[in-house]
């Protein structure tokens, strides 16, 4: 009753501001093939209302407590001077080089940041922030002031210069960047070898001379910085980056190894039928790890993708109605926007409007179609609207306007194309929904049908766009679940008033921004100089872990098959069950002991936990060939056409999306590849996951004592445990369906223990930056990591009563198991990050740096407090503690 109430309002509300609209209209999708390696690729769209244990962009910090800012200072009284007189990690938070800020020293980053930084910009606070509820007028003006800001000299980001003044930076104490610090899967070395290896690799990170109750992440990570800097490939370097760096090796390995190909078919069927045909279907059963071998090739012949250029992209525009930019004179009197975003959505490509089939979030047993808002070129729509973040849109305004010229765009059309670009990206930015706004998803989800979006949105043609992209004649009572009701009544009155030169440059300009990761090192090059600006990136990876990146990204199961077959550990997987068996029952005890929930919620709780699905690993399917033939039947790949044969794998994932209409979910399928260093925690399933490659040094490792695999692994099957019960997660029941099953007077007190935790986060401030955490967008992330570290160390507690003899001891390290627990978990998160980066993920990111991930996490832990010792209202054990779960 209330939607279609709702329905009824907020037609009346669109029939008034849409009076004027007369033009055609769009949408958007998740470009899956890109999900592992393009950090503009993030999403905030509710694909699988699935969270994940590392943060988006990896990026880490390397500071003391000390030298962080707190509104209310609670480590003040032992933050003196006097502690550190020989001490200041705040010179080496970030990467620098020659004894100078690598900003400092960079002539050409200083010359830019001056001429594009506003002069006279001055705001109530230290991070000049532009107002998002001022007028219409305001923001317009805005707009126009970002784009006059823009017209810099074009020559400023030549390729020439930009590599000159990267390349010539040398410092003056060669750091490692590369490691081999853990021995790699299967080894041949005992218990004792592993036991001696793990130590002296904790020992070497550590800075004992720093009290662990004054800073612990400086005790634990405080040498890192001495034996590692960051890459320049790398925005970040860190432990999660040396694992997938350990990783990345194993699977190159295994992909290049020799075996017998296939015959290489002589008539290809890409070359017969168009990747835009709605029935493009084909249909080759052959191994899929054959497959996944002559992808990688393809994408590491540079000779023949440089032989190759842009001609791929270029004749599938031409099939799209061609790119305006590239033609002076561009004309489409049947210019068709529903059917180029339809189009493009075969191809697995969002643009406009986010779109993908899923299990309903109020009945996660039906598929069904879902809508949502945009993403950006840019990370997030704040880029656009904060005045301090010109820099960032001067730069993308480069990247576009290099690409075109690459692909053969006047450089004089151009330039008024892309400013068209940006101003049409930035009016987007200012129609969408912050992240506060969409914090709360009951209120923005809205449960409808193609045929009410036909009447509530007539500008739209709903049916014939939904008729390409389910490839079938689809039913007007097609439920659909939109989460964007506002954006799009401001969307389709924007695209109304849009020329519609404009809208196919801006729509055909996201696509082609992908496909420049399919051609020839020139576009690659055109990328790595908008990434150094965006996150400080000095280099792109090598192009063998790039390839890797891709076979992982769009054959994943067929790589994982290769990896699970030569290297997983089968006792990992029996182990980790038993473990969070033990995890669920220390949760468990923990809700026994809650004061604070009432009785009928404690029982609905217990109910969630023996309903949470675990999966471990892999799954069994892989190990099955003919099976895992099937899952890439409809897959082409050929060693020289990598550009095609990405193509193929987006068809392959619409095509999967098609078949799940009218389907009923099927909980056991696996929704990530096996190979990755990553854990999730799905709300819609009620499901935890742990690939293969999370079950390896740090997190765990047979051989090690218990206390770190509990301080490890065991902390992250709590961290996904405990996301159930987040402020997100309390929302679904134990089906994974959006139900309220807490009582008011449970929901009250956890908002009161939930504000707790936003106002300790809250108060973090990256040091240098001067940007403060949020600890609202942050505390799904935090509740999270509080509840796993309390839950993992429960269950250690409890094996350690029942194995009481057990040598939990590291040689060399003169420390007990419960403190090898903690010591263990903090270590997970020693790094660093370049000063972009940090100002990057700490503006977007759902996760708090990994300093406040151990800082804030330890001084809530009494146990912690206990172990180490630590005196009351030291910095490490303040008197008053935000503890939820």
């Amino acid at each position: 009753m209330f939607c279609k109430l709702l329905l009824i309002i907020l037609s009346v509300l669109s029939a008034t501001n849409l009076k004027c609209i007369n033009g055609p209209f769009s949408i958007k999708k998740y470009d899956q093939a890109d999900m592992l390696q393009e950090d503009e690729d993030r999403r905030e769209i509710f694909r699988d209302i699935k969270t994940i244990f590392a943060p988006e962009y990896r990026v880490y910090t390397n500071d003391s407590i000390c030298s962080t800012v707190t509104k209310k200072k609670r480590a003040n009284d032992y933050c003196r001077d006097d502690i550190y007189k020989e001490y200041d990690p705040r010179r080496d938070f970030f990467s620098k080089s020659s004894g100078k800020g690598f900003y400092e020293n960079n002539i050409l980053y200083r010359k830019y940041f001056e001429e594009t930084q506003p002069k006279n910009y001055k705001t109530n606070n230290s991070t000049g922030t532009f107002l998002h509820n001022e007028s219409t007028n305001n923001k317009r003006d805005f707009r126009q002031k970002v784009l006059n800001k823009l017209q810099v000299d074009k020559n400023f980001f030549e390729t020439k210069n930009m590599n000159k003044n990267i390349n010539d930076k040398k410092t003056n104490k060669e750091k490692m960047s590369t490691n081999e610090i853990w021995p790699i899967w299967h080894s041949s070395l005992s218990t004792k070898q592993i036991r001696n290896l793990q130590s002296e690799i904790m020992r070497k990170f550590m800075n004992t001379n720093i009290d662990p109750c004054i800073d612990f992440y400086e005790y634990a990570c405080g040498n890192w910085k001495t034996h590692y800097s960051i890459p320049p490939d790398r925005a970040t370097y860190d432990i999660f980056e040396m694992v997938r760096e350990n990783l990345d090796k194993t699977l190159h390995a295994l992909l290049t190894e020799k075996e017998e190909k296939s015959p290489t078919a002589t008539s290809l069927y890409f070359q017969t039928k168009s990747f835009i045909d709605k029935d493009f279907l084909p249909h080759k059963l052959s191994s899929a790890v054959v497959k996944a071998r002559l992808f990688y090739q393809s994408c590491i012949n540079e000779k023949v993708l440089e032989q190759r250029g842009d001609k791929p992209l270029k004749d599938l525009l031409a099939e799209l109605g061609r790119w305006p930019i590239l033609e002076k004179k561009w004309k489409k009197p049947d210019f068709d926007i529903i059917w180029l975003l339809a189009t493009l959505r075969l191809l697995n490509n969002d643009i406009l409007i986010a779109q993908w089939v899923g299990p309903d979030m109020k009945n996660s047993k039906e598929y069904i179609v879902h809508i949502d808002q945009t993403t950006l070129g840019l990370p997030a729509r704040e880029y656009y609207l904060e005045e301090s973040n010109i820099k960032y849109i001067q730069a993308y305004r480069i990247f576009i306007l290099t690409v075109a010229q690459l692909m053969g765009a006047s450089p004089k059309t151009a330039e008024q194309d892309v400013d068209e670009i940006i101003k049409f990206e930035m009016a987007l930015a200012t129609i969408m929904a912050s992240s506060e706004e969409r914090r709360n998803i009951s209120e923005i989800y809205l449960r409808t049908d193609i045929a009410s979006l036909t009447l509530y949105f007539p500008q739209f043609d709903w049916k014939k766009y939904f008729d390409i992209v389910l490839g079938t004649n689809i039913n007007l009572k097609t439920p659909v679940a939109c989460y964007c009701t506002k954006f799009l009544i401001e969307l389709t009155y924007l695209m109304s008033n849009t020329e519609s030169r404009v809208l196919q440059n801006y729509v055909l300009w996201r696509f082609v921004r992908h496909r420049t990761n399919n051609l020839d090192n020139r576009f690659l090059e055109a990328k790595q100089r908008f990434y150094y600006i965006l996150f400080g990136r000095e280099k792109s990876p090598p192009r063998w872990q790039f390839c890797v990146t891709q076979v992982n990204s769009n054959m994943g199961m067929a790589l994982g098959s290769l990896f699970v077959k030569k290297y997983f550990d089968k006792s990992s997987k029996t182990d980790t069950i038993k473990m969070t068996k033990q995890l669920q029952d220390a949760f468990k005890i923990t809700l026994q002991e809650n004061t604070w929930l009432d009785n009928n919620t404690k029982d609905y709780a217990n109910m969630k936990l023996d309903y949470m699905d675990l999966k471990i690993g892999f799954p069994d399917f892989i190990l099955n060939e003919t099976l895992l033939d099937m899952r890439y039947h409809d897959v082409e790949v050929h060693e020289k056409y990598f550009f095609e044969n990405v193509l193929t794998f987006l068809r392959h994932l619409t095509q999967i999306e098609q078949k799940r209409m009218g389907a009923a979910v099927n909980r056991t399928l696996w929704s990530t590849p096996p190979a990755v260093v990553n854990a999730y925690y799905s709300r819609n399933k009620n499901q935890i996951m742990f690939p293969a490659g999370m079950l390896q040094p740090p997190f765990y490792n047979r051989h090690f004592p218990k206390a770190l695999n509990f301080g490890g692994i065991g902390v992250v099957i709590g961290h996904e445990i405990t996301h159930g019960f987040d402020d997100k997660g309390r929302l679904f029941d134990h089906e994974g369906n959006l139900h309220m099953w807490w009582r008011q007077s449970s929901i009250e007190k956890f908002y009161e223990r939930s504000q707790c935790m936003i106002e300790q986060y809250g108060q973090y401030v990256l040091p240098d930056i001067h940007i403060a955490l949020d600890g609202f967008i942050t505390q799904g992330e935090n509740i999270a990591d509080n509840g796993g570290l309390k839950q993992a160390f429960r269950a250690y507690e409890t094996w350690l009563e029942r194995h009481p003899d057990a040598d939990e001891t590291l040689p060399n390290l003169n420390i007990t198991g419960r403190q090898l627990f903690f010591l263990n978990f903090a270590q997970v998160w020693c790094g660093q990050q370049r000063v972009e980066a940090a100002k990057s993920r700490i503006k977007t990111s759902v996760h708090a740096p990994g300093i406040f991930r151990v800082i804030g996490v330890l001084s809530n832990s009494r146990e912690f407090s206990r172990v180490y010792n630590c005196p009351k209202n030291s910095p490490m054990n303040p008197d008053y503690k935000c503890i939820i779960w």
